[in-house]
């Protein structure tokens, strides 16, 4: 039987963490200490408490078989990647990388449980959209939101799943999952000239000129979930809500602001508890030049979370 629709009220919605996903990769844009920093800045601007944080288990092989191939799980466990893997993962693999992202699908997955009792949930980490069935790259060792979804699916617990990715890069590995697969909407709003250079199509996908601003990606992005939700009725919604877009990020060419992120994020939980959908997010990318500007997106993010639980998101 499928979920009735989630019912929010008062106190904090519960937020997904590991200290696993801080991994050492060397020096590198990719910065896995924002997830810590993230968790201390919730917790010094009392937006979330110490007892909301709920810490996830790795997932076994067995999961991930449902949405990756036996011979990449394979290469993962023996290490035995080719030179060629190895450049398009993009980060250096190590059993900390691997424990880290089969942490992050336990964590995405745990979000999505979570999302469907409560209506929302939160998770500090996910979001790896790169992650293929056959492959990893742009620092996507697994995809997380996948794993998620297909669990979630194949376990009975919802019939449609709708995924929001707003990461400034396309989706490519999500989008390429589920492609053909009705249960599952993948939406993807991002930079057109941008990483990937291929980009298989999902379901509804959006690549936006170098340097838009606030207003127009606001206009896109509420056509667009307008357009998905015409066409599908899910029972969850999985948002990656990147913190890439902003107008001062290295990897990104967008020209969000801070409070055109905001508003984003605000328009997405509005829109979703309107339809009676559970959502669980998921951080995604942020590569600011100034570290602890992604740092105050993605609590921003989570603030527009917290409110939504409580009622305060109009």
């Amino acid at each position: 039987m499928l979920p009735d629709a989630p019912s929010l009220g008062m106190g904090t919605p519960r937020v997904v963490w590991s200290p696993s996903y801080e991994v050492d990769i060397g020096p590198h844009v990719f910065p896995t200490r924002k997830y810590r920093m993230v968790r201390e800045r919730l917790l010094s601007l009392g937006i979330v408490g110490e007892g909301d944080f709920v810490q996830p288990e790795p997932v076994g092989y067995e999961i991930l078989a449902r949405v990756h191939t036996p011979e990449y799980l394979r290469k993962i466990r023996e290490d035995c990647f080719s030179p060629l893997e190895r450049y398009e993962l993009e980060v250096p693999f190590s059993r900390a990388l691997e424990l880290a992202a089969r942490t992050c699908c336990g964590g995405t997955l745990l979000a999505g449980r979570m999302a469907l009792e409560d209506g929302v949930a939160v998770h500090l980490g996910g979001g790896f959209h790169h992650a293929f069935a056959d492959h990893g790259e742009g620092f996507c060792l697994l995809n997380d939101v996948a794993v998620a979804a297909m669990t979630l699916l194949e376990e009975g617990a919802v019939s449609q799943v709708l995924v929001v990715d707003l990461d400034v890069h396309q989706g490519n590995g999500t989008a390429a999952i589920f492609g053909g697969d009705r249960r599952v909407c993948t939406v993807s709003i991002h930079q057109e000239r941008n990483y990937p250079a291929l980009k298989p199509t999902s379901d509804l996908d959006f690549g936006l000129p170098d340097g838009i601003g606030d207003e127009a990606y606001l206009a896109t992005l509420e056509a667009t979930l307008d357009r998905a939700l015409d066409r599908c009725t899910p029972q969850i919604a999985f948002y990656l809500a990147g913190a890439d877009p902003y107008c001062e990020d290295q990897l990104g060419g967008l020209g969000l602001t801070k409070e055109g992120l905001r508003e984003r994020d605000a328009m997405v939980l509005r829109t979703l508890r309107t339809h009676g959908i559970a959502v669980a997010v998921t951080l995604a990318g942020g590569y600011a030049w100034k570290e602890c500007d992604t740092v105050e997106i993605h609590a921003a993010t989570v603030a527009a979370a917290v409110e939504l639980f409580q009622g305060a998101v109009p």
